[in-house]
């Protein structure tokens, strides 16, 4: 039951005397029942009644579909893609971007959820021959646009000097080493798994194999912090942590887009940007990037390496 008041009640509130309510009521309609022989007022239609009669309103904003303003990226971290995202907010004032590290798989995921615009992915096909496409083909129902970022380097960061005489995979196989690993459904982690499959290795036989890490700079950290020898991650972390770097591959990394958002305002002034002197220049400064291709959209059976 809503809340009535009696004509005292109403006088009180509006601040005038009780024989002024009746008159409100039979020359401005002050909203009234007497259905109980008395006067009696719902105290939500005097607020309305006087709401309606509010001079010099304050004009109400139109707020701006929250979406339309914001850049939701999820995947696989990268350095040059943060980098990316600061300059697209500088340019594009009153708009935002935000990452969400999930790693490739979680990205391509949150993609087909409708949870993120765009998915960062360089998740290697099982018989590498190409990137990307085998894995959207299983998660997503519709085929997406897929736009190169950029090729990136892989390779072991280790420690400066590279104490333990590091030269690849083999060495890791030997389970004398400790590593530092990503979490499943990272390219990154899928890239380790082949390489040590290829050397001959058991997963359980590595020291370390379980010790996961979010971002390709917390490898870095992990090594610098002395709680691992190796672990597989991005040329542009070692220079950047001035660390050493054992080259195992170049990658295609990937923007995955639902085509039927692939013109959408904010998407493609993202994409505008990538070839930006300010990125390419930043690109370069970090080390390890090959940006040839960037923003290019990628069709199945093309470069999985950089040309």
């Amino acid at each position: 039951m809503k809340k009535l008041l009696s004509t005292k009640e109403v006088a009180q509130y509006l601040g005038v005397n009780e024989k002024m309510v009746y008159t409100l009521i039979s020359e401005k309609n002050l909203p009234a029942t007497k259905a109980t022989g008395k006067w009696l007022f719902p105290a939500h239609l005097v607020e309305q009644w006087i709401e309606a009669r509010t001079m010099n309103f304050p004009e109400q904003l139109t707020a701006e579909p929250v979406m339309e303003k914001t850049l939701i990226i999820a995947g696989s971290n990268d350095m040059l893609v943060d980098y990316a995202m600061k300059i697209y907010m500088q340019e594009h004032e009153g708009s935002y971007a935000a990452f969400c590290n999930l790693g490739s798989l979680g990205g391509i995921r949150a993609v087909h959820r409708g949870a993120a615009h765009i998915a960062t992915s360089h998740l290697m096909d099982r018989d590498e021959s190409d990137y990307n496409f085998s894995f959207t083909e299983n998660e997503m129902q519709e085929p997406p646009a897929i736009v190169n970022f950029s090729f990136r380097e892989q390779g072991y960061i280790v420690a400066k000097g590279n104490p333990k005489k590091i030269t690849g995979t083999k060495d890791i196989a030997s389970g004398k080493i400790t590593v530092v690993n990503r979490p499943s459904g990272t390219g990154t982690r899928l890239l380790f798994d082949a390489e040590l499959a290829a050397a001959g290795a058991e997963n359980t036989t590595i020291p370390g194999y379980e010790n996961c890490v979010g971002r390709h700079i917390d490898v870095g950290f992990e090594i610098i912090n002395g709680n691992a020898d190796t672990g597989l991650g991005i040329r542009a972390v070692a220079q950047a942590l001035n660390l050493d770097f054992i080259p195992v591959q170049w990658e295609r990394y990937d923007l995955i887009i639902p085509k039927a958002h692939y013109f959408d305002k904010n998407i493609q002034n993202f994409i505008s940007l990538l070839r930006d002197p300010r990125i390419v220049s930043y690109a370069k400064k970090l080390g390890g990037y090959d940006l040839q291709r960037s923003a290019t959209v990628i069709f199945p059976g093309e470069a999985s390496a950089p040309e």
